[in-house]
């Protein structure tokens, strides 16, 4: 039974990463190259998993979650400020801006099978988020999720099973990585796939559910949760490509419906409202977990409970900014280029601080140290982070100056030499990190 409860607490994680973002860069990936690049969301999903294990056993050795480690080894100076600014400015302002979308890929879905107005479904979805979050612990609101999680997983399952293509194909996209060089795009798509997955609020979203945990239920729960997160996004894939033509949710339902039936397209509409709803209550929720490893004294802090003012008015803010826009239908386009370029740096900050943290003996002690596999996986995974990072930032800036983006090749050239550049300090700090000795009890090193 912990075991089974811990996978429906660690549902979290797969229903935050599966939104309408998710959804929509996985099934235009099918819609543009088939199967081809499912191996994209194999490498995302295995990335997901390293560094959600990596933030949660940092909680679980340390008694800090990812907040509150940040914090007590930034707390001063000019880098320590920019720091938490980065880290308040990326997951509060991210998850305002994001929260829109949220909701109106809930209405969406919705839409689909109801067909009432967007800004209405909208604003009924905000109201269902609301009261899961208002009546409900972090792990309360958990079990609601894990119910979102298994009707979006049938939802999608289901209906990439009915249009499944040759298990030869399916094989090759998954085990063969490739970029296909038509139609143009692929590489941004690649880069999408794994953008929407590895998300860096979710690290501080796990974290903070990690505290009181045991590590093994942490591994097993996690595990279990990602990788059929990960499987639901390769069905969304799956579905893309069966569709002819430019992508849309409608085009979606509607080719579903004329080779499967209406129960198909009905199907679909109820997985995209389950992946919208999901991912709704999740960053809200992720927020105010930061928020109270921020500025509170850990999990059992009575002033950051989730019933106190503090915690319910961080969530409160970020899914009312959420409703405004979604009810308004206008698009936070500014907040959302901002929010893309702080993410774009807090995600390879994030990894690398977590990549770091893990490899500290003063902190994690010797039996949640990383060893050399872990540490060829999470170093692969870093690498990653730092290519997405500075790819987003790119593209951010491009879009905010009105200039087109960055094309694929001085993307990726750009961002391997700043991965390569980070490589040499990144080996030297890692060598000093694993040679340290035992700290004393309850303490951590604040000029780590």
């Amino acid at each position: 039974m912990r075991r089974l409860a811990s996978v429906i607490l660690w549902s979290v994680i797969a229903a935050a990463f599966i939104g309408p973002g998710t959804v929509t860069t996985a099934a235009l990936s099918g819609a543009s190259h088939g199967v081809a690049l499912l191996w994209a969301l194999g490498f995302s999903t295995v990335a997901t998993l390293v560094l959600q294990e990596a933030s949660a056993r940092l909680t679980a050795a340390s008694g800090r979650d990812l907040a509150a480690a940040l914090r007590e080894s930034y707390h001063h100076g000019p880098a320590g400020a920019l720091v938490l600014a980065l880290v308040i400015g990326s997951i509060g302002l991210g998850c305002a801006a994001y929260e829109a979308g949220n909701l109106l890929g809930a209405a969406a879905g919705a839409q689909l099978i109801l067909g009432l107005s967007p800004a209405v479904l909208a604003l009924v979805a905000g109201a269902v988020a609301a009261v899961l979050l208002w009546v409900g612990a972090p792990r309360a609101v958990a079990n609601c999720l894990a119910a979102l999680v298994a009707l979006m997983g049938v939802a999608f399952l289901v209906t990439a099973a009915s249009v499944l293509p040759a298990a030869g194909d399916l094989l090759r996209g998954l085990l063969v990585p490739t970029v296909p060089a038509e139609p143009p795009g692929a590489g941004l798509l690649v880069l999408g796939l794994v953008g929407t997955t590895v998300v860096p609020y979710n690290l501080f979203l796990g974290s903070g559910l990690a505290a009181g945990q045991r590590l093994s239920e942490i591994r097993f729960g996690l595990a279990v949760a990602v990788v059929f997160g990960g499987v639901i996004s390769m069905g969304v894939l799956v579905v893309g490509a069966a569709v002819p033509g430019e992508l849309s949710f409608a085009a979606v339902a509607t080719t579903l419906a004329e080779r499967l039936g209406p129960w198909a397209s009905g199907l679909f509409g109820w997985g995209l409202a389950a992946a919208g709803l999901s991912s709704a209550v999740t960053a809200p929720l992720a927020a105010a977990l930061t928020a109270r490893g921020l500025f509170g004294e850990g999990a059992d802090d009575p002033r950051w409970a989730p019933a106190s003012w503090r915690y319910r008015g961080v969530w409160i803010t970020v899914l009312g900014v959420g409703v405004g826009f979604g009810v308004s239908a206008v698009k936070p386009v500014p907040a959302i280029l901002l929010a893309q370029a702080l993410n774009g740096v807090l995600l390879p900050v994030a990894a690398i601080f977590l990549f770091l943290a893990v490899n500290d003996r003063r902190l994690m002690g010797e039996e949640a140290l990383n060893g050399a596999f872990a540490n060829l996986l999470t170093t692969a995974v870093v690498v990653v982070t730092v290519v997405l990072g500075t790819s987003g930032v790119l593209r951010a800036g491009a879009a905010a100056l009105g200039r087109s983006a960055p094309g694929e090749q001085t993307l990726l050239t750009v961002s391997g030499t700043v991965a390569v550049l980070a490589a040499v300090p990144l080996a030297c700090a890692l060598i000093r990190r694993r040679r340290r000795g035992d700290p004393p009890p309850g303490t951590m090193d604040p000029h780590a």
